[in-house]
């Protein structure tokens, strides 16, 4: 039993393990990157060249995006994976994490979406780090099969589609 999670570049190392190897069992990304070509698309202006750097100047090297895009690679992914996001991000837009979510549903792959009106790249509002950390754990005891302790009263439960 060995997981992994990350947000923004550590989402997109999260995404990757689980999509290029069999090291992990279940993954959570939070805000992370899946596509990387929609990344050179999406993305606001001060990090639109980023991508240059990393992989290669787009449109001439989309094979290259192809293949170190987790979405664009899922043909090995079979863990579990659970994915945070905020609807206001504007770095990893949402769709990102939808697309994800939507492919591994169509796999049939256990998989968990949740996203936070109001936040952004990264999570601010106190509430909503709560929930996340409280969500990753539930996410893990699900996939796992242990019982989370510490969890809040009333707390509900991390919604994992197609979970046996």
């Amino acid at each position: 039993r060995l997981a992994i999670d990350g947000g923004s570049a550590g989402g997109y190392t999260t995404l990757a393990s689980l999509a290029f190897t069999d090291v992990f069992t279940a993954g959570c990304s939070f805000y992370g990157v899946a596509s990387l070509e929609a990344l050179a698309g999406d993305t606001h202006k001060f990090e639109s060249r980023y991508l240059d750097y990393l992989v290669g100047p787009y449109p001439a090297m989309q094979s290259v995006y192809k293949e170190r895009a987790p979405i664009e690679n899922l043909d090995k992914l079979s863990v579990p994976l659970c994915l945070f996001q905020g609807l206001e991000d504007k770095i990893v837009p949402p769709n990102q994490a939808q697309m994800m979510f939507d492919i591994c549903c169509e796999k049939k792959i256990p998989c968990a979406l949740e996203m936070f009106e109001g936040e952004q790249h990264g999570f601010r509002k106190e509430e909503n780090i709560r929930r996340v950390l409280d969500g990753e754990l539930d996410f893990y005891s699900q996939v796992f099969g242990f019982e989370a302790a510490g969890l809040p009263e009333r707390f509900k439960k991390v919604e994992v589609r197609h979970l046996k």
